[in-house]
């Protein structure tokens, strides 16, 4: 466990490692992807309930666009909430465990998440490359490609990974700041 003082900057906020800061900014780029994707599936739902139901025609390829849209938006945004500690978690248990027990705890945590998303890394893969290596189609109309949907899981998990991976570095060696915190607006105090 590290009790060296955290490298800080000169306003006195801590310097992460170069990884760490690459780590957080591809994450960022993915959320922002992700939030890009929904607004997509925003809009072109409009567009499905205006040619519905204005001009009284049918739709071919707005739904799935619209399912596919959000399942990418889910998988490419896992490392972004991650990175933001925006996933559901119990947090009783850390807030009341001093700074080291709870830095062994969130590493603990890590790990078997990190093992967890191993194999969903894995079996996603799996399920991307049989759509690319036998070119499956959607069943609609459309006949859209279902590998680039299904790149969207092995992507987005082997993000969530690497994101894993750096917090689970902060854990482990960052500064006691850097450490997850129970979030306020639920706290004891």
């Amino acid at each position: 466990m590290s009790t060296a003082p955290a490298d800080r900057n000169a306003a006195g906020a801590i310097r992460l490692p170069a990884p760490v800061r690459l780590i957080g900014a591809v994450s960022t780029l993915f959320g922002i992807a992700a939030a890009f994707m929904i607004l997509a599936s925003v809009l072109i739902t409009c567009h499905m309930i205006f040619v519905r139901g204005v001009l009284g025609q049918s739709t071919i390829w707005q739904t799935e666009a619209v399912i596919y849209l959000m399942i990418g938006a889910t998988m490419l945004g896992l490392p972004y909430v991650q990175r933001l500690r925006g996933h559901v978690g119990v947090d009783l248990l850390p807030s009341l465990l001093p700074p080291t027990a709870r830095r062994v705890l969130a590493s603990v945590v890590m790990l078997a998440t990190i093992a967890m998303i191993g194999a969903m890394l894995w079996y996603g893969w799996e399920m991307f490359h049989l759509s690319w290596a036998r070119n499956w189609k959607s069943e609609s109309v459309w006949a859209f490609p279902l590998w680039i949907t299904y790149l969207s899981v092995p992507l987005g998990f082997g993000l969530y990974l690497l994101q894993l991976l750096a917090d689970l570095w902060l854990a482990a060696f960052g500064a006691v700041e850097t450490l997850p915190e129970p979030h306020s607006e639920r706290s004891l105090d």
